[in-house]
């Protein structure tokens, strides 16, 4: 039964996943990160795309 719940991510350890990222990273550079991210996630979705539909876009 404890094996079973060792694998479960609750709201304390999102948290100090969070605190940790911060510590880590700092304020400033957080925007900059997510940015970037955000960015690498719209470029693998357009990847991801059939070629039918990114050539109609052009």
């Amino acid at each position: 039964m404890n094996t079973i719940l060792l694998g479960i991510i609750g709201p304390p350890q999102v948290i100090i996943i969070l605190i940790v990222v911060l510590l880590l990273f700092g304020g400033k550079k957080i925007p900059e990160l997510m940015k970037g991210l955000g960015k690498g996630v719209k470029e693998f979705k357009d990847a991801t795309k059939p070629e039918e539909e990114t050539d109609i876009k052009d």
